[in-house]
């Protein structure tokens, strides 16, 4: 039986996702001491001469040996519904005249209506990730789902501003699994080299759903403000029919598989992937019942696990704050960064006055624009290539903090760290760039495409900064992943759920232009600084903070 890491045991993690003797933690560059660790190179699976994480079994349910059909259809259903999880809460802004009609309410309390799903998304992660841990990840992510879907009817049924309210807050609730457990499944699926690519198309449903909802609200708008809710009704229904259908559970106790089912032995030692072959054994050597053997709808904690308790997630939110390279990233992310897109979304109405909810909603596609470029081009494929290529110009040794500049398409011109730690500043630029057009376009009545220009410029620096903030703490601590995105998601929604809150008031007592300045100035001058110390201090930070005292359930076994 393994035991979770703690200081008493004297065990520490290796990057195999499994738990080892110790190796003498963590150095002052962050990384697991090579010569403490070469004596448990045997039964190691590489790829490249780098060590896979997780490390891979023979089980033909493992997972990481599903084909990439499966894979990738269970990754859009997962991006489905992270494209949701925003979707909701910005595709009645085009609609925000009408519902201030309709409920007998202010503009800052129609901004509310934005702010109150934020807060479901906030704590639901707090609910939902312990259970996934427990239960499995698909009987979760159908549950929410049938949260959300009833919620969603209560919006579009409700015609006092209380009922509404309420309504809102389950939809968030509901849908905020695609957050922590989203991630998880990608975990589950997919290895640490394939990560940039498949975490920046989850970060980029996110950030779609934010700006395509207006666009369709806009449009439904026409029909009537409760049919921007009845079309969600519908889109949640497709998405729960995609859930049943086609979801596998993707819980798998890999430690326990591991002593079973090894891909590498320890005859065969250190060995490369593709010398070893997808080698596959018969499903039925080891009885326990996994993944696909599960019951059709599980409702009984998943085998060969150590579970955590259902509140752990809330203890283990606390316990992140003793590790200061995921607080200070996700911090100055959240609050000095992110919760600006909120400003522009929910202020949109207001700024365009003259035109109709459907124009309104047009003018979001700027911002679709620039994320979808942003994706392209600054991180996905390229970034899992630059970070193999500098893992092995580093002695095969990979170092998170290579994520803070990985993302960005100008960091791949330099070979010195301090170089990259400038290109750090990009994204922050175009938002001080972006946020400052658009006030002034707005104040100055420019035409409409300087605004345009503004939201694409904005949004590839949004895009940019999320993508390199969930990489690089996943990679702080691959072996809790769910603790680090519940930390990341909570304070994410935390910061989208206060931001309505201020913004109209600031905006009708500066105006646009001090308003949209400020907000520019604060984040560059806020962000950069940070960033860049972490990307030098970031390894020293880790190493002297060492490691969590748990793990995910994947990686720890009890039987």
């Amino acid at each position: 039986m393994t035991t979770p890491f703690t200081e008493k045991n004297d065990k520490t993690l290796d990057s195999n996702g499994g738990i080892t003797p110790s190796q003498g933690g963590l150095n002052e560059k962050g990384v697991v001491d090579q010569e403490a660790g070469q004596q448990y190179e045997a039964g190691v699976t590489l790829k490249d001469g780098v060590r896979l994480h997780p490390q891979p079994t023979s089980d033909p349910l493992d997972p990481l040996n599903w084909s990439t059909w499966k894979k990738h259809t269970i990754l859009g259903i997962v991006m489905f519904k992270y494209f949701l999880f925003t979707y909701i809460t910005t595709t009645t802004v085009p609609s925000f005249p009408d519902l201030q009609t309709e409920l007998g309410i202010s503009y800052s309390q129609v901004n509310w209506t934005v702010a109150i799903p934020a807060l479901g998304l906030a704590f639901g992660p707090l609910f939902w990730s312990s259970l996934s841990d427990i239960y499995g990840r698909r009987v979760i992510f159908i549950l929410g789902t049938i949260i959300a879907l009833v919620a969603t009817i209560g919006a579009a049924a409700s015609k006092q501003f209380s009922g509404y309210m309420a309504a809102r807050f389950f939809q968030g609730f509901g849908v905020s699994p695609g957050a922590t457990v989203g991630m998880a499944v990608i975990g589950d699926l997919f290895f640490e080299y394939e990560r940039g690519q498949k975490l920046g198309l989850w970060v980029l449903a996110i950030d779609t759903g934010l700006l395509v909802g207006p666009i369709i609200g806009g449009f439904m708008n026409l029909v009537s403000s409760a049919w921007i809710q009845w079309l969600t009704v519908i889109l949640f229904g497709v998405l729960l029919v995609l859930e049943v259908v086609f979801m596998s559970e993707t819980l798998y106790p890999r430690n326990y598989m591991l002593s079973r089912m090894p891909l590498a032995t320890a005859d065969s030692g250190a060995t490369d992937l593709e010398k070893i072959g997808r080698r596959s054994s018969d499903a039925a050597e080891v009885t326990l019942k996994r993944t696909k053997k599960l019951p059709f709808v599980n409702f009984k904690p998943v085998p060969g696990l150590r579970h955590p308790k259902p509140w752990d997630s809330v203890v283990r939110l606390v316990l992140t704050f003793k590790f200061p390279a995921v607080v200070i990233s996700v911090f100055i992310f959240c609050f000095a960064w992110y919760w600006w897109v909120l400003s522009i979304i929910t202020m949109l109405p207001a700024a365009y006055v003259q035109y109709s909810p459907q124009i309104q909603g047009l003018l979001f596609i700027g911002l679709l624009l620039g994320t979808v470029f942003s994706e392209i081009f600054c991180s996905g494929r390229l970034s899992d290539w630059l970070v193999v290529k500098l893992t092995k110009k580093n002695n095969n040794v990979r170092v998170a903090e290579m994520r803070l500049w990985l993302a960005y398409p100008a960091a791949a011109l330099s070979a010195s760290e301090s170089s990259a730690a400038n290109c750090i500043g990009t994204s922050a630029y175009t938002l001080l760039v972006g946020l400052i057009i658009w006030g002034i376009s707005i104040d100055k009545g420019y035409h409409w495409i300087v605004g345009q220009i503004a939201f694409f410029i904005f949004a590839a620096g949004i895009q940019m900064g999320n993508t390199v903030i969930t990489a690089y703490i996943v990679d702080c601590y691959p072996l809790q992943s769910m603790s680090v995105i519940t930390f990341y998601a909570v304070f994410l929604n935390l910061s989208a759920f206060i931001n309505p809150f201020f913004i109209a008031p600031w905006q009708a007592k500066s105006g646009w232009t001090i308003t949209f300045a400020a907000q520019g100035i604060i984040t560059f001058f806020a962000t950069v600084p940070v960033i860049a110390a972490l990307h030098i201090l970031g390894p020293r930070i880790r190493g002297k903070s060492g490691q969590p005292s748990w793990v995910n359930p994947e990686f720890d076994s009890a039987l």
